[in-house]
């Protein structure tokens, strides 16, 4: 099976929760990292999404350890609507 990974930056300008924790991250860009398999049998090229996975803490935020949060892309929408950015991962704009 063929896969790819697409690495993006999203930015918050506001603090954000997502539902697997129990404390909200702060403002910042923040790596989104998207796993997709390649649909088979087809008569043209197609991935399927497999993975979303968000890289904690922010970007810019010195941290020799990095932690990668399973989430999902109507979750991550879902945040970036409530900050008022206007991006929407799930239609494949990001910032």
């Amino acid at each position: 099976m063929t896969e790819r990974t697409t690495e993006t930056e999203i930015t918050f300008t506001h603090a954000f929760r997502l539902e697997s924790l129990s404390e909200p991250l702060e403002a910042g860009t923040y790596r989104l990292v998207v796993d997709e398999e390649l649909i088979e049998g087809l008569s043209f090229t197609a991935y399927r999404r497999v993975a979303t996975h968000l890289e904690i803490p922010a970007i810019s935020v010195a941290m020799a350890r990095r932690q990668f949060l399973q989430v999902s892309p109507s979750e991550i929408d879902e945040a970036l609507a409530r900050d008022g950015s206007g991006t929407d991962i799930g239609q494949g704009r990001v910032s």
